[in-house]
């Protein structure tokens, strides 16, 4: 069998960036380059029925190997990496045997023990860093290379035991698209996972609900020498809206269940601003508040200056829990997957959004389990390897769970 390490370096070698801009699915071709060769990796590891849509998704499946009636299982992992550091030409770093000390990436960066002490969870182990250029592409190409090296693995063990297993790989999670045309009944499962989470035993059920707020304010230029009772400066209109907003629901002042409000962009001139949020919440009553908080803010300004702002909310996904509670068995069966593994379980909230929220919504209850990495969508990203290759452990431990539960 091919080391994982071998498979991550490889499909980190390919530039998948996604783009929020485009309007074609997916968002970037370059995507369907990484995506085409793996269907033929996976036709070449024996599953012959491996293949690509129009949109992009890879779907494949392995029968069943036991006379039980087994729920069909499917792991899930996305090609794209973040439009947030730049995704091309990226060279890998292994620091083997890590002792606990800074590591110098290059280009002026360094993981520091200071800033990260999660690094000394991993002494003694081999990490993947970038070169202080680039992100690494650990989220999501770790988890692609885990669900890759599980195939693998049933494919060259016929010995082990499991029930229909279902693998997909989707692109454009990055931008908020990434299971937008993805067809739930042909991917045939019955529970699935992403593999799509941070450090080793991360578990996740739980996610934000998501709203974005695009405001236009609309100003009034005259000549400064001649503005006075009559210039509206849009600029200074956003940035009084801005102050309005709550400062403790900034995300740099929250945790845990702590949803926010956080401004992502402003641009403007005198003429005309633009200004944009996202509104994140678990909780329903508390996320429908924070919507309701900004559109007060914006009539506000109207009432003031006299309809000079527009706002665009929009709801983007939703809390996964009340979709997957009903079917906690793919809880409980990850956790104990986890345990199996040597792992202690961390089960908590994500403080984002995963694919996995808009498939259970869409019926397939899919919880989120660690891929491993850290830091991710920045040039400070790094993997351990030994946390992958637990991964790969946990998938074949559900897969095993689910085959003896059902006999």
């Amino acid at each position: 069998m091919e080391k994982i390490t071998d498979k991550f370096l490889r499909y980190v070698s390919y530039d998948t960036q996604s783009d929020e801009n485009s309007s074609s699915q997916p968002s970037t071709f370059k995507q369907l380059v990484l995506l085409n060769q793996l269907v033929d990796e996976l036709r070449a590891m024996g599953i012959a029925n491996a293949s690509i849509d129009k949109d992009g998704y890879v779907m494949a499946s392995i029968e069943s190997n036991v006379d039980a009636k087994v729920p069909a299982i499917g792991f899930i992992a996305h090609v794209d990496t973040s439009p947030d550091a730049p995704g091309d030409n990226i060279h890998p770093k292994f620091v083997e045997d890590y002792d606990g000390s800074d590591i110098p990436l290059g280009d002026g960066r360094v993981l520091t023990v200071a800033e990260f002490p999660e690094l000394l969870n991993y002494k003694g182990q081999t990490l993947i860093t970038t070169d202080g250029t680039t992100l690494l592409g650990a989220d999501d190409k770790a988890g692609v290379a885990e669900i890759m090296c599980a195939a693998e693995y049933i494919m060259n063990h016929p010995e082990f035991k499991h029930g229909p297993v279902k693998i997909a790989f989707t692109p454009d999670e990055e931008i908020g698209r990434g299971v937008v045309a993805f067809d739930v009944a042909r991917f045939g499962a019955d529970y699935a996972y992403t593999m799509d989470g941070g450090m080793v035993g991360e578990l996740e059920y739980e996610n934000f609900n998501a709203a974005s707020a695009k405001i236009h304010i609309q100003g009034r230029n005259i000549h400064p020498g001649y503005a006075k009772n009559k210039m509206i400066n849009s600029m200074l209109v956003a940035m009084e809206l801005n102050t309005m907003l709550p400062v403790e629901q900034r995300p740099e002042y929250t945790e845990g269940y702590e949803g926010f409000i956080h401004l992502i962009s402003i641009k403007g001139t005198v003429e005309e601003s633009d200004i944009a949020y996202i509104i994140r919440d678990h909780d329903a009553a508390l996320f429908e508040r924070k919507k309701e908080v900004v559109q007060q803010c914006v009539d506000f300004i109207n009432k003031k200056y006299g309809n000079v702002a527009t706002a665009e909310i929009k709801n983007q996904y939703r809390n996964m829990r009340e979709m997957v509670e009903p079917h906690f068995e793919v809880v409980d069966t990850a956790i104990k997957a986890i345990e199996m593994a040597g792992v202690m379980p961390k089960v908590q909230p994500i403080r984002g959004g995963t694919d996995g929220a808009n498939l259970s919504f869409m019926g397939l209850p899919c919880p989120n389990i660690f891929a491993g990495g850290h830091n991710f969508h920045g040039r400070l990203e790094f993997v351990p390897v030994e946390s992958m290759e637990k991964a790969t452990q946990v998938i074949l431990n559900i897969l095993q769970i689910f085959s003896k539960n059902s006999h």
